[in-house]
């Protein structure tokens, strides 16, 4: 139901302009809002008018109205006053008041269609059902982002994507759950890549700038029907967990950019597990220091070129060079040669998929 506060509103503007008392209460008499004193009219009159099948009603200065949603009754209106008029400034309310009735309704349906079509709740047939009702287009470009943050629970978030993004352009903001907000993004020049990364920034830079929140946004790839919004969603959602694992300094993760990373992430336990003992034995690289995975790293943005990564590092060439055969007394792989680099760059991934697993137990 609309908030008693946001009745008052409407009421106490339309006073300030018609110069006409006016009051809503609910079907048992109880004042929902109003300008008038709340003793002016007894509750058993509105009850009584309430169930009576007049439309309107006239009570020596008071002109009672019923204020309808598809038929059921809402509320009863009362508008105070002697003049012709007063009965035309109650017809207004009324319409005013219905409106904001059916705004709310289609706002908490609009949000609750999306959620269920995120979750994958709704049959094919409801969808396009719902989504003709609602007035909701379904063959848009759209995109889900995901926006992950702590601090939601205080609503920050959401009012800001409100800011930047409306549904008057096709754009929907809904939650499913306490730590994320959800973007449904419809993307104006069908979902390049630059417009996609190029939301994710603008967001990024917009909580920042104006809330100094840090949060990590994640989205899915383009789809073109409503029916695949959960598609979007699913895929996001894998790009955020993925980007937590893979490239924690990361805070945009794009689905299409997560790379072998995904493939890792969809692996069984067990064969993970079977993987790093067939390349590693006892010696896993679990707790490397700093030192030696900035060096890895740098070495693998190089394509394995060890000048080149010995003068980004600012280390002497013979350094670099120790560094690496260091690791291939451990381990027996030596990261010059490319087969090697890539075992040990995908086992590196793999341990620290394992050990976001073991976290979450």
């Amino acid at each position: 139901m609309i908030s008693g506060q946001t009745i008052q509103t409407s009421l106490d503007e339309l006073k300030s302009i018609t110069k006409v008392d006016l009051g809503v209460y609910d079907l048992s008499g109880a004042v929902v809002a109003t300008t008038m004193d709340r003793s002016d009219i007894s509750s058993d009159l509105i009850s009584g008018f309430a169930a009576s099948p007049a439309d309107s009603q006239v009570i020596g200065t008071h002109h009672l109205l019923k204020i309808l949603d598809e038929g059921e009754l809402l509320y009863v209106l009362v508008a105070r006053g002697v003049s012709d008029d007063v009965y035309m400034v109650g017809k207004i309310a009324v319409c005013q008041i219905q409106n904001l009735a059916i705004a709310y309704k289609e706002r908490f349906d609009r949000n609750n269609f999306f959620q269920n079509l995120l979750l994958d709740n709704l049959l094919l047939v409801d969808i396009y059902n719902r989504a003709k009702k609602l007035h909701i287009e379904v063959t848009v470009p759209r995109a889900v982002f995901l926006i992950e943050t702590k601090l939601e629970k205080d609503g920050i978030v959401t009012e800001l994507l409100k800011g930047m993004f409306s549904t008057q352009g096709g754009d929907y903001i809904t939650a499913v759950d306490e730590s994320s907000v959800i973007l449904i993004k419809a993307l104006e020049n069908g979902g390049t890549p630059e417009e996609m990364a190029n939301v994710a920034d603008n967001i990024l830079g917009m909580m920042n700038a104006e809330a100094m929140l840090n949060v990590k946004v994640a989205y899915g790839t383009v789809v073109h029907e409503l029916k695949d919004v959960s598609k979007s969603y699913k895929e996001a959602k894998m790009a955020l967990d993925v980007g937590k694992i893979f490239y924690a300094e990361k805070n945009v993760i794009a689905y299409s950019a997560l790379g072998i990373g995904r493939l890792i992430y969809q692996l069984p336990i067990n064969l993970c597990k079977i993987f790093i003992d067939e390349i590693f034995g006892d010696n896993v690289p679990s707790d490397l220091d700093e030192e030696t995975l900035n060096t890895l790293n740098k070495f693998f943005e190089n394509n394995l070129n060890v000048s080149e990564t010995s003068r980004q590092l600012f280390v002497h060439r013979n350094t670099l060079v120790y560094r690496i055969e260091k690791i291939q007394k451990s381990t027996g792989l030596d990261l010059r040669c490319f087969d090697d680099a890539l075992t040990f760059k995908i086992a590196l991934m793999v341990v620290n998929y394992m050990k976001y697993l073991e976290s979450l137990e």
